[in-house]
């Protein structure tokens, strides 16, 4: 899928929008939730209402590759979400320091 130039591929594999740290998909899922253009400026404010369109026109006219990037954005997500879940909470790190403490003395 050719880029425009409002929208950039960062080395990560993340599309965001020029000059921005948002994600393409976070545009797509306002969108797609029934979002006008002016209440999605309304939860990004540094974008321009032009910017907005410009990336709702390049979606409708790319829909089955931008979904098909979307879904597997979400899809290494509730991978990285199962990692997560997968490790120790702060509480759990607390004990282990305090532990690693008390051992240590004399």
């Amino acid at each position: 899928m050719q880029l425009p130039e409002f929208i950039t591929e960062q080395p990560s594999g993340s599309v965001r929008l020029t000059g921005h740290r948002i994600a393409l998909e976070h545009l797509v899922y306002f969108y797609n939730q029934g979002y006008a253009p002016e209440m999605i400026l309304g939860q990004f404010p540094s974008l321009s209402l032009a910017v907005i369109h410009k990336v709702i026109a390049f979606y409708l006219e790319h829909q089955p590759e931008v979904d098909s990037y979307v879904a597997g954005r979400e899809s290494e997500m509730s991978k990285q979400r199962a990692v997560a879940a997968t490790l120790p909470d702060l509480a759990e790190l607390r004990r282990r320091v305090s532990q690693l403490s008390a051992s240590a003395l004399p």
